[in-house]
């Protein structure tokens, strides 16, 4: 395809807008003609974003001055909440526009369980029952068929890709699963709080959410399409003190005499085409380093000492496969482009 996609992003200015430009910038197929960010409009993203120099990119500017009409797609990396109403006008002035979400806003298909893990209605029932969840591995064709797709939060794509298989296989107790997840400090967002400044997130690491984090029901919700039943998981998140990065560590009871041998199996056989999905070997453990900065994500399976379990580890960059990566991965299906376009960067290490 020899034209450009004319392409926008709300919320330029937060990490996953500004991983989503770096990305973009050098798409051989897009073009980035819009760039909103509120608070710093009238800023070029050199300003806001000093590593961007190099970059001919158009001004921020207030999103209610964008001319959506001209525009083919809009990533949407504005913090949950004020999403909806934006991304609900944004339709009303150009209903063919595609529409990546990286929020939370429209993951969740139930009304009511939005409604009740954030603290109030959706403001957008009609979009949110319209949305596809954008997880590329598992809805490649209603993504391709979509025109608002809801990308999945960085724990739910890293604890989903290693256990949606092994539920769909019926090779685990779905009813018996707990996920001890890590991300970089980039996961809490650009915005000051006391717990992600250096001296208080450095050197240490802690829980956070705990019981409370609003990826669960995302999680359970996947986990229980696979599984054919509602599911309840016990999640943790913790903040490490790196900026990327996230690694989840899922301890799961064997089910039908299953062995790890053959999670391991079920995880190749469902990987095996997938372009950005790995599945480590026996006795190799995935590490954050191994796909920073990548749209990669590694996975790998270790039998348990105690009888019928075994441990799942995935990794991934919390804002590449983890937010702006699979977005990018999204709209390359819906634009009917090569699935990898723009996405090829091996990790970056050391």
């Amino acid at each position: 395809m020899s034209s450009k996609k004319k392409i926008g992003i709300l919320g330029a200015s937060g990490y996953t807008g500004a991983d989503a430009v770096r990305l973009l910038a050098r798409h051989p197929n897009a073009e980035i003609t819009a760039l909103t960010a509120n608070t710093h409009a009238g800023k070029s993203m050199g300003d806001v974003f000093p590593h961007f120099f190099m970059l001919d990119l158009p001004k921020l500017v207030e999103w209610e001055k964008v001319d959506w009409t001209s525009l083919d797609a809009v990533f949407c990396g504005l913090p949950h909440g004020t999403t909806q109403e934006i991304i609900a006008a944004v339709l009303r002035a150009n209903p063919n526009i595609k529409v990546l979400d990286m929020s939370a806003d429209f993951r969740l298909r139930d009304k009511d369980t939005y409604a009740q893990w954030y603290g109030h209605e959706h403001r957008a029932l009609e979009l949110q029952g319209e949305a596809v969840y954008g997880l590329t591995e598992f809805y490649r064709e209603r993504i391709a068929a979509a025109r608002l797709v809801a990308c999945p939060g960085c724990y739910p794509t890293a604890a989903l890709l290693a256990l949606v298989p092994l539920a769909r296989a019926k090779l685990i107790d779905v009813d018996d699963i707990v996920i001890d997840a890590k991300s970089g400090v980039t996961g809490a967002g650009r915005g000051l709080k006391q717990n992600t400044l250096f001296s208080e997130a450095g050197e240490g690491l802690s829980p956070y959410s705990v019981g409370t984090h609003r990826h669960a029901p995302e999680i359970e919700q996947e986990i229980g399409v696979a599984a054919g039943a509602a599911v309840t998981v016990n999640f943790t998140p913790h903040l490490i003190p790196m900026a990327r990065g996230e690694l989840c560590t899922s301890y799961v009871r064997l089910s039908g005499g299953a062995t790890p041998d053959d999670l391991r199996g079920a995880l190749e056989k469902a990987y095996a085409n997938e372009p950005f999905v790995h599945v480590a070997k026996k006795g190799v453990l995935p590490q954050t380093q191994n796909v920073r900065g990548s749209n990669y994500v590694q996975i790998g399976v270790v039998a348990d000492r105690i009888k019928n379990r075994a441990i799942v580890i995935s990794t991934l960059d919390n804002l590449v496969k983890g937010s702006a990566g699979q977005a990018i991965q999204n709209m390359n299906l819906m634009f009917g482009l090569p699935e990898t376009a723009g996405l090829e960067q091996i990790a970056l290490f050391p």
